[in-house]
């Protein structure tokens, strides 16, 4: 007897379709290893459909008062709280996530995040009209670009999208979202949530592979063009979009350092860096994997932090007792096992460095001591449940350390020392320093990174401002 797999469809224009040729990929359940699912692999003609409807719908939805897209806004946030359970079993299925976790640590965010974006549409701020030349007075008015192509990462695939949906939709752009190959289910139950409250066009899901996405921004309509994802997806999208001079905004890798000094609390902090470094199976850009240590406390923090990643668990979405579940795909897991399959002599592995079990791609949580600046774990993102540990001799030298890499999207500093909390907060490279802490984010600030951790900013009014164009008016008095 052969379970009959999930069918999941393209969103466009308002109605579900497949792919216009009838391709489809297959769907894994990374927790099992087995196809559960296919989805559209959707090709030009799709990607023209998709184009063609969010154009048509722009003029409309642009000229929304702000109040009404707020309204809308609201509608979608509050379907998505109400309809929670069967975003957590898609989300779960889809990536292996926890169960309980997705309910706690994703929807109310997501949730949050929605309603953040719904005020800031009638928040949007400029410079006041003035008269800068005599006889002439100046407006600025702040405009949507238009078509926003948008592409999201398999990490967080319903989180994702909601921070690239709901700036945009809120500033009064059309959206053409395709979430990853490997990730499609969650995202395509949020475009039958916000399609039964926004207009038919405003909102479309196109589901693919690696060159969906590439024709969705090289396509002409697009006047931006949004992704989270690598480095090197994110250079050939710049690339790209440069062509046409497309708007781009990019979130990509990241390798966090954790600069941890000898008067930390090391008990606090180990609890507090294990669960950042391993959460979601250490597959976060802005994870706690690179932890650099004072040498006078190295050897009791690996210790201790070894302990804490032996005693992490990593299981079933089920399993109440787990932190985190598998990596997202064999391709994954393959990547994660090579960093360490490939480590230099002078490494240890204190803790896990090894697969778990022989069914789907669960990776052990992993601690790796004696590690030099130029080792490739070090200088390349792993996005795996990896923490590596450096040791260094003063202020200087860690922030030699931490700022050496590619990266950076983020950071924290453990210390009591207030003063050299904010020397650290001002030599670090990244676009976020935590102090004494790691990972938390909220709506109200932005997240975005500098170097090859790519520009422009998620969440936040920042955020909001990058799915908008400033125009100049300028008009005579007499």
């Amino acid at each position: 007897m052969t379970t009959e797999l999930r069918r999941l469809r393209n969103y466009i224009d308002g109605e579900f379709r497949d792919a216009a040729d009838g391709r489809t990929t297959e769907v894994v359940n990374p927790a099992t290893g087995e196809v559960y699912a296919t989805a559209p692999l959707s090709g030009s003609a799709d990607v023209d459909a998709a184009m063609a409807a969010a154009e048509a719908a722009f003029p409309a939805w642009r000229d929304l008062v702000p109040g009404e897209r707020q309204k809308a806004l609201l509608k979608i946030a509050d379907a998505v709280e109400a309809r929670a359970e069967e975003l957590i079993a898609a989300e779960s299925e889809n990536t292996g996530k926890p169960i309980g976790l997705t309910r706690s640590e994703e929807i109310p965010p997501m949730v949050d995040q929605i309603r953040f974006f719904a005020g800031a549409a009638r928040l949007l701020e400029g410079r006041s009209a003035g008269e800068y030349m005599d006889g002439l007075t100046s407006i600025i008015r702040r405009e949507p670009v238009g078509v926003c192509a948008q592409v999201a990462p398999w990490n967080y695939p319903m989180m994702m999208a909601v921070w690239k949906f709901a700036p945009a939709l809120a500033a009064g752009n059309t959206v053409v979202l395709k979430p990853s190959d490997t990730t499609p289910a969650s995202t395509v139950l949020l475009a039958e949530i916000i399609g039964s409250v926004v207009p038919k066009g405003v909102f479309n899901v196109v589901c693919g592979d690696r060159d969906t996405g590439r024709l969705m921004v090289e396509h002409e309509t697009p006047a931006m063009a949004s992704i989270t994802g690598s480095v090197r997806a994110g250079m050939q999208v710049a690339e790209t979009a440069s062509k046409d001079l497309k708007r781009v905004h990019l979130e990509l890798g990241g390798k966090a350092p954790v600069v941890v000094f000898e008067d930390t609390d090391i008990p606090k902090a180990v609890e507090d860096i294990s669960v950042a470094g391993f959460f979601n199976a250490g597959q976060d850009c802005t994870a706690a994997t690179r932890v650099l240590v004072h040498e006078s406390i190295h050897d009791e923090f690996v210790a201790a932090l070894s302990k804490a990643a032996a005693d992490t668990k990593t299981g079933q979405p089920d399993d109440e007792d787990v932190l985190f579940g598998p990596l997202n795909n064999a391709n994954q897991l393959a990547q994660v096992s090579g960093f360490i399959d490939r480590l230099p002599s002078h490494a240890k592995v204190e803790a896990g460095g090894h697969r778990v079990g022989d069914k789907g791609f669960f990776y052990a949580p992993t601690v790796v001591s004696g590690l030099k600046q130029d080792d490739e774990i070090i200088q390349k993102e792993v996005f795996g449940p990896v923490i590596t540990v450096q040791r260094f001799t003063d202020e200087e030298q860690a922030v030699t350390y931490a700022n050496g890499v590619e990266y950076a999207l983020a950071s924290s500093v453990w210390t009591k020392d207030h003063g050299r909390a904010m020397r650290m907060s001002k030599a670090l490279d990244f676009g976020c320093v935590w102090i004494n802490t790691h990972i938390p984010l909220v709506a109200e600030m932005p997240h975005g990174g500098f170097k090859k951790s790519g520009y422009g900013k998620d969440l936040s009014a920042y955020g909001f401002e990058d799915y908008t164009r400033i125009k100049h008016v300028m008009t005579s008095l007499d």
